[in-house]
């Protein structure tokens, strides 16, 4: 399962009340992405809740894709967000509290923490292949990148 998958709106209840309507839990969900992608009912929101949710989906729902939101851009967009957040030096319970306090989603610490250890873990892979290739300058990008990301 990817991390997307594990990544939740913060105050959902709240949230589905002022929009009248039910949403899936799930930020990276068909139901949620339409709403935010599409916009309507935007105007029933708080302003506070309103600005994240314009700063989430200016964030990671533009795409010149025919099939945006569905193209797979929001996700590669928000796992690049997570490990900007990493490299920046935070652990995952500083990463789910950004998340929060930037548009309103969250996730658990431990799924965050896995994410991150599979994603060494790919890195420690593709450095192998790398290496196997004989493309050492490539093997030792992936090698900093792997450490940056493992601090």
């Amino acid at each position: 399962m990817a991390i997307t998958d594990k990544i939740y709106l913060k105050n959902h209840r709240q949230i589905a009340s002022q929009l009248e309507t039910s949403i899936p839990k799930g930020v990276f969900k068909g139901a949620t992405l339409d709403l935010l992608f599409q916009g309507e009912g935007l105007e029933k929101l708080d302003d506070a809740t309103r600005e994240r949710v314009l700063d989430f989906a200016s964030d990671f729902l533009d795409c010149a894709c025919d099939t945006n939101p569905y193209c797979g851009c929001p996700e590669r967009k928000f796992v690049a967000y997570l490990l900007e957040l990493r490299a920046q030096g935070l652990g995952p319970d500083a990463i789910v509290d950004v998340m929060g306090d930037d548009y309103l989603v969250y996730a658990y610490s431990g799924d965050i923490l896995s994410f991150l250890d599979n994603s060494v873990r790919t890195l420690e892979a593709a450095e192998g292949l790398a290496r196997v290739d004989g493309a050492r300058e490539k093997a030792a990008e992936i090698d900093a990148a792997k450490r940056d990301l493992a601090k």
